[in-house]
């Protein structure tokens, strides 16, 4: 995949990202004075959805809008119960910035398709259908690509398509914009794609797009690139992977380990969270490792060699299942399934009920690293990181769809009101993705891992070199470069 690519409005900058380069927009408030020069010749630009992302989107599109001639309006569903959630942040039928999904379609110049993944797949047809000619689609996900692939269809060729796809989930994307403000840049990172330019502007569209929803950054990849490392990403170390492991670590430390329920919580989920994830998010992976003293260093390295090969054999089968469109059939399946079985609670646990009482009493400064939970938890994001290498993504989305979301988008969800939080503020398509997978990474960390820790069996040295000098610190490095000093907060 090439990442290079020309705007005539945005200034593009190399980044080095260690033994690669890729070309980047860095977005920031000094540039939304561009944002009609990209969008020179869009009257309207149609949201449609009020699901994770719609509603983040129109409203920081809004904002970084105002003043000029362009005009965001929300498409919704006759008799949708999003009509009045939308109306509360201000879109209204008076206004003319709210009405019915497909009169929104046809009058739009640019269409952002921000509804369901299985919405999508139902509908698609009739928004095709209710485009103009020369207008342009944006999607925030490449599901709809990798349906219409799985039943032998394509977009229109008398359209755009382009993609801009943030790598948070919608209260994160917002809730960034809002606290940014007063600092420049902050926001959700976000990758663009031109699926389809009949006119050479979709580039700009995209990079206008992403600029206007508050992306510090932008870079470049395909949609079928991004449906892949996206719907396996939140499988694996965003939502399930996580999800499966605090669920095997905290049965280990009570019923064999014998700590208080509370102390067990403490030393798993609120250590991912709490401790390693803020590590990360400032400080890189390998200042995990390295804040441990030598007998840390030697329990991290022991549980990181037992947990890598069955994380990555999840994994492996994970994204086989994406790429081949397996796992989008499944979500569209389940959709149907969900007037009959909907989706069921996944915090009505003992873990979960102690975890309220957790952060209830919580105290303002973290827990030293714990080095066993660091282990599995880092071992599971390098199988991640090493498999998308390996099926040829750029460092910019293997950094961003398996470190950058999981530590400052999605892991302080979990901090601040647990998994159910987390999952349950995402997209049904990642959702379904948590719930099926979760107890997969719990099983196989379980049965292989820990059975072979507490074998005695020894560290693996060439898994640890890998680790150690693994290019993906260096391309941390400078993505965090690119990092507005904004970390996401909380109000209740």
């Amino acid at each position: 995949m090439s990442a290079t690519f020309t705007s005539k409005v945005f200034q593009t900058e190399t980044m080095t990202l260690a033994d690669t380069q890729e070309l980047v927009v860095r977005g920031g408030r000094d540039q939304f004075h561009l944002l009609p020069r990209a969008f020179e010749g869009i009257k309207q630009i149609g949201v449609i959805g009020w699901g994770s992302q719609g509603p983040a989107q129109a409203q920081n599109l809004r904002d970084s809008l105002e003043g000029t001639a362009v005009r965001v309006k929300i498409g919704l569903r006759p008799g949708s119960s999003s009509m009045a959630a939308a109306r509360a942040a201000g879109f209204t039928e008076a206004a003319n910035t709210l009405g019915e999904m497909y009169e929104v379609v046809r009058e739009s110049d640019m269409v952002l398709l921000l509804i369901s993944d299985a919405a999508q797949a139902e509908n698609y047809q009739q928004v095709f259908d209710n485009m103009r000619p020369g207008t342009t689609l944006g999607l925030s996900h490449g599901f709809l690509l990798g349906y219409l692939e799985s039943i032998g269809k394509d977009f229109p060729k008398n359209i755009n398509v382009v993609g801009v796809c943030p790598k948070g989930m919608g209260p994160s994307v917002r809730r960034l914009y809002v606290q940014g403000k007063k600092v420049n840049g902050a926001g959700i990172n976000a990758s663009f794609a031109v699926q389809q330019d009949i006119d050479g502007r979709a580039t700009d569209l995209a990079l206008g797009w992403a600029v206007g929803v508050g992306s510090p950054y932008v870079f470049k990849t395909t949609l079928g690139y991004e449906f892949r490392s996206d719907i396996f990403g939140e499988r694996g170390i965003l939502l399930g992977a996580v999800h499966g492991i605090v669920e095997a670590l905290y049965r280990r430390f009570v019923m064999q380990d014998g700590m208080a329920e509370e102390q067990a919580f403490l030393a798993s989920v609120e250590n991912i969270t709490g401790s390693i994830s803020p590590t990360i998010s400032h400080e890189g992976i390998l200042a995990v490792y390295e804040k441990l003293d030598a007998a840390g260093k030697k329990v991290f390295e022991r549980i990181y060699s037992h947990s890598y090969k069955p994380a990555f054999d999840i994994l492996l089968e994970m994204y086989d299942e994406v790429s081949t469109c397996n796992e989008i059939r499944s979500v569209i399946m389940a959709g149907r399934r969900h007037a009959r079985f909907p989706m069921g609670k996944i915090d009505g646990t003992r873990m979960w009920q102690v975890g309220e009482k957790v952060r209830a009493t919580r105290s303002a400064t973290p827990a030293p690293i714990n080095p066993f939970t660091a282990g599995i938890y880092v071992a599971t994001m390098m199988a991640q990181i090493d498999l998308l290498m390996e099926k040829g993504h750029c460092l910019s989305e293997v950094a961003n769809e398996s470190v950058i979301e999981a530590v400052d988008s999605l892991n302080p969800y979990m901090h601040h009101k647990g998994v159910a939080f987390m999952v349950d503020n995402c997209s049904t398509t990642a959702r379904l993705g948590s719930r099926k997978w979760a107890p997969r990474f719990d099983y196989n960390l379980s049965q292989q891992a820990l059975v072979n820790y507490d074998l005695g069996l020894p560290a693996d040295p060439a898994l640890i070199v890998a680790f150690k000098s693994n290019k993906i610190h260096q391309a941390l490095a400078t993505c965090a470069s690119f990092r507005p000093p904004v970390d996401i907060a909380f109000v209740d």
